[in-house]
């Protein structure tokens, strides 16, 4: 009955999507920490802040609401893991905990978990719901990245906001703009090319 019914809702990620349980779980998850480590290494430094501008928090995003809840959340703790053990794949091939923006990375599994949750229950089936969700994942990210940049560096909030938040907030916000448009999209794809509606 219960199959029956998971059959007749679809799909409740782009994840779901792929074939297989187990092995489909441990490839997408070992995926997720290599897309997200590769897109760390497009990095542009910012004068007067530690805070590069990377490809790595959009990867985070759409990791999230790819995967959903679990595996994007332990795709995001394999990231972390293997980083700090010493894979080279945090920005500019950095490995450990010993720099500034280590509290992004912190925050990249709360951020992709709770992203995937969202995107479980239709965040990431339309452009508005979409951004709500990046917006919330963004606002995690954000969440952790400031309070240990103002321990790192010996800063107050508001020197940590001018480093940290402020110079990424329109980059962010094209970056929500894209999923916005892309992650519905794709969802309309898969339905035409799957006879379901999404």
């Amino acid at each position: 009955m219960a199959t029956a019914h998971a059959a007749r809702r679809g799909p409740a990620v782009l994840g779901d999507l792929l074939p297989g349980s187990l092995a489909r779980d441990a490839a997408l998850v070992a995926g997720a920490a290599a897309f997200v480590g590769v897109a760390a290494q497009i990095a542009v430094p910012l004068p007067g802040t530690p805070v590069p501008v990377t490809g790595q928090t959009f990867a985070v995003l759409l990791a999230g609401a790819a995967l959903g809840f679990g595996r994007a959340g332990l795709g995001m703790i394999v990231y972390l893991l293997a980083g700090m053990a010493g894979v080279p794949w945090f920005t500019d091939g950095a490995s450990g905990a010993g720099f500034p923006t280590f509290g992004y990375v912190l925050g990249f599994v709360a951020a992709a978990a709770v992203v995937g949750r969202l995107a479980e229950g239709g965040g990431d089936r339309t452009p508005l719901r979409t951004v709500a969700t990046m917006l919330a994942g963004t606002a995690i990210m954000y969440a952790a990245g400031v309070p240990y940049l103002m321990a790192s560096l010996h800063v107050g909030l508001g020197k940590a906001l001018h480093l940290g938040v402020t110079p990424f907030l329109a980059g962010d916000a094209l970056k929500v703009a894209l999923a916005a448009a892309l992650l519905p999209a794709a969802w309309k794809l898969t339905g035409r090319l799957t006879g379901r509606a999404s």
